[in-house]
């Protein structure tokens, strides 16, 4: 086992966004195709991903990585989502990709933050 000589924390970032388009909240297929792209894009590895598409075709994804978790939840009646991602890795510092995911995200949704939390962990 590779000793810890130096310590990275990892970003966690924890958002609620508004979107100008619900349509963008009900499709899941779409969101799973870009997100998969946007992670290779970022050289994270998926290890594994789990989902549920409710009545109104809301959605719950988590995307499993090797480096962590992607996951969202979507509200089109209010115009919402809820985005939590967080890449750690002890050996590397993953903050800029974390923040090129979440940026590419918010494009991706044409959304607004309406709240946000960074933690490192």
């Amino acid at each position: 086992m590779k000793t810890l000589e130096i310590y990275q924390e990892g970003l966690h970032v924890l958002l609620t966004l508004k979107v100008q388009n619900p349509e963008l909240l009900t499709n899941y297929d779409a969101y799973l195709d870009y997100a998969k792209k946007l992670l290779a894009e970022c050289d994270t590895e998926v290890v594994g991903e789990t989902f549920h598409i409710f009545d109104n075709d809301s959605f719950t994804s988590a995307i499993i990585l090797k480096e962590s978790h992607l996951c969202i939840h979507t509200w089109p009646e209010f115009q919402q989502l809820t985005l939590d991602l967080l890449l750690c890795n002890y050996y590397n510092d993953n903050t800029e990709k974390v923040e090129k995911i979440t940026s590419k995200l918010l494009t991706y949704f044409e959304a607004e933050v309406i709240k946000e939390h960074k933690i490192l962990r």
